[in-house]
């Protein structure tokens, strides 16, 4: 069972929570998000998700993205159903930010606007000094139907364990 108040750990179920996506475009921005039920999402799916502190971060921009951008194909033959981005940004930013990465149909962008699954997860950090707020700490983990099987979690400013190519390890 999980108990919010901790870090999530391996063996655990991955909380319920509801997340944002747009995928379509209409004349200036992404069209209005749809709720993703995080739980319903991950039944009967190895997903790999990482989560990062924000669209259009420098990390985040430059490496975290672009790695599991070139890494799909690679990852899809490990059986890997998908590949979500988690970020405490709205499902617009999230969207507009996938186009720009050009990783649209490749990893889905999930906006955590609330911080809802991240504060589930325990994998909160504030970063208010920076003029960030409440973000999602920098980590990826495998989901299979629901349950963690792998968890990498940075240690704060690093950019070490939750890259594509050590999921790619992993996963054998």
């Amino acid at each position: 069972m999980w108990y919010e108040g901790r870090m999530i750990n391996i063996g655990d179920r991955i909380p319920d929570a509801t997340l944002f996506e747009s995928t379509e475009f209409g004349e200036a921005c992404p069209v209005s998000p749809k709720k993703i039920a995080v739980a319903e999402a991950t039944a009967g799916k190895r997903i790999v998700i990482f989560g990062l502190p924000g669209a259009y971060t420098p990390t985040c921009s430059a490496k975290h993205v672009p790695g599991y951008v070139s890494e799909h194909d690679a990852l899809k033959s490990k059986n890997v159903d998908e590949v979500w981005c988690i970020s405490v940004n709205d499902g617009y930013v999230m969207a507009a930010w996938g186009r720009d990465q050009k990783a649209l149909g490749k990893v889905r962008f999930l906006g955590d606007g609330s911080g809802e699954l991240t504060k589930k997860l325990g994998l909160e950090a504030d970063l208010s000094g920076a003029g960030l707020g409440l973000r999602t700490r920098r980590f990826s983990m495998l989901v299979d139907d629901g349950v963690v099987k792998q968890l990498n979690v940075e240690a704060p400013g690093k950019f070490e364990v939750s890259d594509a190519g050590t999921m790619l390890k992993q996963l054998g």
